[in-house]
């Protein structure tokens, strides 16, 4: 396992000035392995909404969360937003036994509910993979290739990491979606998803990917703001200094993840990924990753919102 100090460290100065800390990111990206180690699993302490065990346990959540002391973990919270009203009247306690660290995959559903439910008492941080910073400078090219996801990067073989890839994608695509409560074809989405892999490091056309895909303008927004939401794409919005009528104002598209677009793209090996046409796309986006890691490399939001990552 890859010991990440920073982020630990960030994630426990928070939890000492704040009530609930929301940790969010894309699945498979390690906030379950990093919030075990501020909590065993084995622990009355810690519950797993994918866990029936938990989910029994929690059937009752008053009763199952008054009377714990010290830091409790909930993961994959957006799976009960009920939850959140329970929180702010336990939060509210004084003297206060019990701090919370939630978990989500999800960012629109968290956030709102966070927002609504529990506002001034919610502090929220933003994780991803693997760093730069985080597994050497001797392992950049590896991070390029297999991206950040921990079990992608430290497979043992790029075959391996290959597969784990494509495992991902399919389980995102067929079990998450829906989970999520998106009523979305996984064969459409995975499509879109792809062709978005092409478009990697341009401007974002929505009107473009629409015809390609035969599909409605609204349709082609509306995918592309799922996958943002879930943390598989980045849109990023062009800076300029003054308005002025021939400027682009359209964002740039981009996979967050360079593994996964290798993956979309069908890049297999290191030769192919220095062969392939969007070589430069791709590496412009890893690059522009770990700007945005190095600068802001463990985002915490307090209150109401957060702002756009882009």
């Amino acid at each position: 396992m890859i010991d990440r100090p920073e982020l630990k460290q960030t994630v426990r100065d928070t939890l000492d000035r704040s009530r609930v800390v929301a940790l969010i990111g894309p699945r498979q990206c390690g906030k379950t392995t990093l919030a075990r180690q501020f909590v065993l699993p084995s622990s009355v302490n810690y519950f797993d909404l994918e866990d029936p065990l938990s989910l029994a346990r929690l059937d009752q959540p008053m009763t199952a969360l008054q009377d714990l002391r010290g830091l409790v973990v909930i993961d994959e919270v957006q799976r009960h937003p009920e939850l959140f009203p329970i929180l702010r009247v336990l939060t509210d306690r004084t003297p206060l036994p019990a701090r919370f660290l939630i978990l989500g995959s999800a960012s629109p559903e968290l956030l709102r509910q966070s927002s609504e439910s529990l506002a001034g008492r919610i502090s929220i941080i933003t994780m991803s993979g693997f760093s730069l910073a985080e597994v050497g400078k001797e392992a950049r090219n590896q991070l390029w290739r297999r991206g950040g996801f921990p079990l992608s990067f430290t497979a043992s073989s790029e075959k391996s990491s290959l597969e784990w890839r494509k495992d991902f994608v399919r389980t995102f695509l067929e079990r998450d979606i829906p989970q999520f409560g998106f009523n979305i074809s996984s064969t459409s989405l995975f499509r879109f998803w792809s062709l978005l892999s092409h478009y990697h490091g341009q401007i974002w056309n929505a009107a473009e990917a629409a015809r390609a895909l035969n599909v409605g303008e609204s349709t082609a927004r509306r995918y592309v703001d799922l996958l943002q939401d879930l943390f598989m794409v980045r849109l990023l919005q062009p800076w300029f200094a003054k308005l002025g009528k021939r400027q682009v104002k359209s964002p740039k598209v981009y996979i967050r993840d360079t593994g996964l677009l290798h993956y979309l793209l069908g890049i297999h090996t290191e030769q192919e990924l220095l062969l392939h046409p969007r070589n430069a796309a791709s590496w412009e986006g890893y690059a522009i990753e770990e700007t945005i890691k190095a600068v802001l490399p463990d985002e915490v939001y307090f209150g109401q919102h957060t702002p756009e990552r882009n």
